[in-house]
């Protein structure tokens, strides 16, 4: 592929260093062309202003006036009459004297207006022609021409000699050019192959392989954002295999009870009052794995939607709703609840988002508070942002635990999460929700004095926005 596109560029530069060639050829000859014109006509115009002077036009008084022009050095001389007929010619082995001068560069100007010069010029193969002829005016009438011819080797051979030199710059040039375009091409293609090959890898499922390109250039951006996207699929991967592995140790669990209770069923003869309890142990082992199965939905639901849809909404109201809701397990778990709402501001969010994010954050702080303990809920401003806090008086979160808190099938306490019904997946499903509503979460928690989990999302302003 590469290759093909360094022939069409070498073809195209050729074509251009060729047209070059071509126009500074022609260049070349037009400037040595307006050089000899000047030059020609100017010895013309002169010799046919010296020759008008005499009042007669035959072979001897133009033969005089001719030899006394010394700066007169051209290959050939003819002064004719009106008529066109010969009255000198410079040369004189072939000499044309006394007959009609039927060139045409003659016959144009002993046509012409008073003043009008005939130039003509030819070069061929490092010779240069020129001829030039000028009527000779006198009163106003035209009486006689002069006509020059110049052979010019000399400076013929410049032009050749130059553009030789062109035409050999260019082949230098377009050689270049062609090694230049298969070095280039064959570097190039080697290192397009070393990011095609690492595709290949990676697509084999070796997310751990890097590409290497070195250098400066676009190529190296590409292997470097290659690398970055390598990094996030394996990111992915781990978290997904984790994730999978997490899933079924805990899905594990509730199996395997509700597999031994029903073989201690089947296995032992027991009377009705144990047989009731073993069911009622199995009821509530399913009841946890219908919980984990639901939340397990719930986050994979939120994670596969995008930014979208929202509403203006109020914290305060939801509060209130989610409150009742737990009424029954704050009065049985003894737990007094304070609601504090300060300033409610109108946040961007769906409101069963919303309502979903309190009602875990309250949810874990009955279930892991003390019996008889506090949970406050707290709303303020705080410049442009909304804060929701939620306070417990439980035992606290270790400090090696805080930065885990947030991950999926997390618990703390192991034992008494599964005493409560906990699933480890609550704050991952809230975390995931707040920053899918440009929000933020955080944590604070101090040993056997509780925690404070901090919400913040961005204040909106109806009027502000509106301007």
């Amino acid at each position: 592929m590469q290759f093909r596109y360094a022939l069409v560029y070498v073809c195209v530069t050729f074509a251009v260093l060729l047209f070059l060639n071509i126009y500074c050829s022609g260049a070349s000859q037009r400037l040595f062309y307006q050089n000899k014109q000047s030059s020609m006509v100017e010895k013309c115009q002169l010799a046919a202003a010296d020759i008008a002077t005499l009042e007669v036009l035959n072979t001897t008084n133009v033969s005089e006036t001719v030899n006394s022009m010394e700066s007169l050095r051209v290959s050939r001389l003819l002064v004719t009459d009106y008529a066109g007929v010969v009255l000198y010619d410079s040369h004189t082995a072939d000499s044309s004297l006394g007959s009609y001068a039927l060139l045409p560069e003659v016959v144009q100007a002993l046509e012409g207006a008073s003043g009008y010069d005939v130039f003509s010029w030819e070069y061929h193969d490092g010779i240069m022609l020129s001829r030039v002829a000028t009527p000779i005016v006198s009163y106003g009438t035209i009486v006689g021409c002069v006509y020059m011819m110049e052979y010019d080797a000399q400076q013929g051979g410049v032009i050749k000699t130059l553009q030789q030199n062109i035409f050999a710059i260019t082949l230098v040039l377009e050689l270049a050019v062609i090694v230049f375009s298969i070095l280039y091409a064959t570097v190039f293609s080697k290192r397009l192959r070393r990011v095609l090959s690492s595709m290949r890898i990676i697509r084999g499922g070796d997310y751990s392989h890097r590409v290497v390109m070195g250098g400066n250039d676009e190529l190296t951006f590409l292997g470097d954002e290659f690398n970055l996207l390598t990094e996030r699929l394996q990111v992915s991967e781990n978290k997904r295999a984790q994730f999978v592995s997490d899933a079924s140790h805990e899905l594990k669990t509730p199996l395997a009870s509700i597999k031994l209770l029903t073989d201690s069923i089947l296995q032992n003869d027991m009377d009705q009052d144990t047989t009731r309890e073993f069911v009622s142990d199995i009821g509530n082992e399913a009841d946890r794995l219908t919980r984990m199965t639901q939340k397990l939905l719930s986050l994979s639901r939120i994670e596969s939607q995008q930014d979208g849809d929202c509403e203006i909404t109020y914290m305060k109201p939801t509060i209130d709703r989610v409150v009742r809701m737990l009424t029954g397990l704050t009065e049985k778990n003894g737990i007094d609840i304070h609601v504090d709402c300060k300033e409610d501001c109108p946040i961007l969010i769906l409101e069963d988002d919303l309502y979903q994010i309190i009602f875990n954050l309250v949810e874990n702080g009955i279930k892991y508070n003390l019996p008889g303990g506090t949970l406050t809920i707290r709303t303020f401003r705080q410049d442009d942002n909304a804060i929701l806090q939620v306070a417990d008086t439980g035992m606290g979160i270790p400090e090696d635990a805080l930065s885990h808190v947030f991950e999926r099938f997390y618990r703390v306490d192991k034992a008494r999460s599964r005493s409560t019904g906990g699933s480890g997946l609550g704050l991952a499903i809230v975390k995931n929700m707040v920053e899918r509503n440009q929000g933020t979460i955080q944590v604070e928690s101090v040993a056997e004095q509780g925690s404070v989990f901090t919400v913040t999302f961005p204040v909106f302003d109806p009027e502000e926005d509106s301007l």
